[in-house]
């Protein structure tokens, strides 16, 4: 299947912009190109083929895609179906992750955050739950949990993903800056905001 293919991280940062392109034109245009949404978005026409291609194949000659077809196909391939994200640790990554809208963009769900110092549940400035750590385990019952994001300090956040992975979260997103021991099973993604910073202090010298 199309979907089955690996999508670069590059691809996968224009997906949303495609999609909000789509869902917003008039109902009246059922067809679209790939030139007329490069031309649109301001991107080159090569790679909106290539990365439109990815997903849905390519689109027919002189017709193009079935613009509708098309934002379907994309939505599918964001969408987060077979469940949502939860947060370990409730500091002010953790919070502004739980908070931040834009992961809707790219099909990610977060349901709820946990951490070991909330005593009883709590609520987000969005108003998202913030639960103790000892419920982990009765919400993951409960709750189409597949990702669990870490933000705790590096020194437990070993612990904290042994404990996801336990819980059958299949996938890791780790924001703590060391490498984390997880069955081979398991998908684990690393965003070390430190070297990230080094990476971009180094492009200014």
């Amino acid at each position: 299947m199309l979907q089955n293919r690996e999508i670069s991280r590059a691809t996968l940062g224009r997906i949303p912009s495609y999609l909000q392109y789509l869902r917003a034109l008039p109902p009246e245009i059922q067809n679209i190109s790939a030139t007329t949404i490069a031309k649109e978005l301001g991107l080159g026409e090569v790679q909106v083929r290539k990365d439109l291609s990815c997903i849905s194949g390519a689109g027919k000659p002189k017709i193009g895609y079935n613009a509708a077809g098309l934002a379907d196909s994309l939505e599918t391939y964001l969408s987060c179906e077979n469940g949502g994200a939860v947060i370990v640790g409730a500091g002010k990554l953790g919070r502004a992750l739980l908070d931040y809208s834009g992961f809707a963009g790219y099909g990610l769900d977060i349901l709820a955050a946990f951490d070991q110092a909330v005593t009883e549940e709590e609520k987000s400035d969005m108003g998202k739950r913030i639960l103790p750590m000892d419920s982990l385990e009765a919400f993951c019952r409960t709750q189409p949990v597949q990702i669990g994001i870490i933000a705790v300090p590096a020194g437990e956040a070993q612990r904290v993903c042994s404990r996801l992975v336990e819980n059958h979260i299949r996938a890791i997103w780790s924001f703590a800056p060391c490498s984390l021991t997880v069955p081979p099973d398991i998908a684990i993604q690393y965003e070390n905001m430190g070297l990230a910073l080094a990476h971009l202090k180094i492009q200014i010298k």
